[in-house]
């Protein structure tokens, strides 16, 4: 399994990801933060959350919670030009003082059962579908007020179906000393040179021990999620950002555009410039 590295920093609120594609290709993967999947012509699709399996119609709208395995497979689907909006968000955004409060009972509630998945209704998502394809073009306060106002909406909506019948509970990546010395010193210096002998002395290990150690949490060697880290926060650049493909390898830590390009590929499928047009919006709030 795959765990995906959001672009998603601890200052940020919400991450929004507005796409047209023809094909979708991403592994089977998992992450900590809540992420609310909205696609218009995917018809055919096969959308695997935890043990559900279903194939998807025109319209879909789906809120996973943390660390819950999911994937959308291209499987029967011939549509060209899928619009697909991703939503996600740190399962802190919201503290559990904010969410005692009457009023937000029904958003309390509503993220403890996506840890299950949850797909609504198709009078839901026509309700919150024009909220959802323009919110991506808003900012500031309008942007984080109208995000919260389409999850309440949603979480007080009928016929929500309940989709994976466990929860799924991986090994979580942050709930580990060494593992949290790692992971914030890698965040800080991701730009820099890192080697596996610096943060294997950071964490008082050999070199093979914290591979091993880093594979076993992971999923993926001290390289691979270096690079990870690496290519997520070029991805937010491309998309945020007017600069050059070049200016943002080498402000990510990659000493050559040929070296940038390779791992961009490996890592999204796509060359960068591909990956920069094909998004049509990105906000966040910070």
């Amino acid at each position: 399994m795959h765990r995906e590295i959001i672009s998603l920093s601890p200052e940020d609120s919400f991450l929004v990801l507005d796409k047209t594609k023809d094909y979708f290709s991403y592994p089977v993967h998992y992450h900590p933060e809540f992420e609310l999947n909205f696609i218009s012509g995917g018809k055919g699709v096969r959308r695997i959350i935890g043990d559900s399996m279903e194939e998807i119609d025109d319209l879909e709208l789906v809120l996973i919670g943390p660390n819950m395995y999911h994937i959308w497979e291209q499987h029967n689907c011939t549509q060209k030009n899928i619009r697909e909006i991703t939503i996600q968000f740190n399962k802190d955004l919201f503290a559990d003082s904010f969410l005692r409060r009457s009023i937000m009972k029904p958003l309390k509630d509503m993220f403890g059962r996506a840890a299950h998945g949850i797909s609504f209704s198709k009078s839901a998502i026509e309700n919150v579908a024009p909220r959802i394809l323009k919110v991506s073009k808003l900012d500031g306060m309008d942007y984080f007020m109208e995000l919260l106002s389409i999850l309440y909406d949603l979480a007080i909506s009928r016929n929500q179906n309940m989709l994976s019948t466990a929860t799924m509970n991986p090994e979580n990546f942050e709930n580990d000393d060494k593992i949290k010395l790692f992971y914030d010193y890698v965040q800080k210096n991701y730009a820099s040179k890192i080697t596996l002998g610096e943060v294997s002395n950071l964490v008082n290990m050999s070199n093979v021990s914290f591979n091993r150690f880093i594979k076993r949490r992971a999923g993926k060697t001290f390289v691979e999620y270096l690079n990870d880290v690496r290519i997520s926060n070029a991805s937010r650049l491309l998309i945020e950002k007017d600069l050059s493909v070049s200016e943002i390898a080498f402000m990510c830590g990659f000493n050559s555009i040929a070296n940038f390009n390779r791992v961009f590929l490996k890592n999204k499928g796509q060359t960068p410039t591909r990956f920069r047009q094909d998004f049509s919006g990105i906000k966040r709030v910070l």
